[in-house]
């Protein structure tokens, strides 16, 4: 796939911060950069969720990484892996995201946040009420209103990426697990 919006040229500043701290410019803020009011609003959610500490940051990687295979967002995936070496978490459990379902290295908690994230992501969303309180007698109102919002960040930036034609820029070839394909049961969010 090719962008459906041509890079923008950024701020040299802006761009050399970004080559320091991943070691490329993320194409997602190329192509936004055309509405800077846009790009800057969402890297300012971004920073802001990725801030927020009533949830584990282990859950909140797993989920949106779980959103990113269900939507069909390979940047998102391919960056959220990348994050999760960076930031410590485990890897072979990060790694298996894509296909959480077979895996067997998930906890309990683990599977029913990723099962979350996905009925977050469906259209309409097919949350139940067992899940829900499932999760919250687990979390606690905090990190469950924070899982939830972090997920439906999720949703706005791989559903934004994917739609703009923005694929993998290769962050994940750093870690030294291979992040797995996707199963059969992943992949494409339901329209019903």
């Amino acid at each position: 796939m090719a962008l459906r919006v041509p890079k923008a040229q950024l701020p040299a500043e802006l761009s050399e911060g970004m080559i320091q701290q991943l070691g490329a410019v993320p194409e997602p803020v190329e192509v936004m950069w055309h509405s800077p009011a846009v790009a800057r609003a969402a890297q300012a959610l971004g920073s802001s969720a990725g801030g927020w500490g009533a949830a584990d940051e282990s859950l909140k990687s797993f989920a949106h990484m779980a959103v990113a295979t269900q939507v069909g967002c390979s940047w998102c995936l391919d960056i959220g892996y990348f994050m999760a070496r960076n930031n410590e978490l485990d890897l072979a459990k990060a790694s298996q995201v894509p296909r959480w379902r077979e895996s067997e290295v998930f906890t309990p908690l683990e599977r029913d946040v990723m099962e979350y994230a996905e009925a977050m992501t469906n259209t309409p969303p097919t949350v139940t009420d067992e899940l829900s309180a499932g999760l919250l007698a687990r979390l606690g109102p905090a990190a469950m209103v924070e899982l939830t919002v972090y997920i439906g960040f999720a949703n706005f930036a791989t559903r934004s990426n994917a739609s703009l034609g923005i694929e993998s820029q290769g962050f994940s070839a750093a870690c030294g697990i291979p992040l797995a394909a996707p199963s059969r049961t992943s992949g494409v969010a339901s329209t019903a």
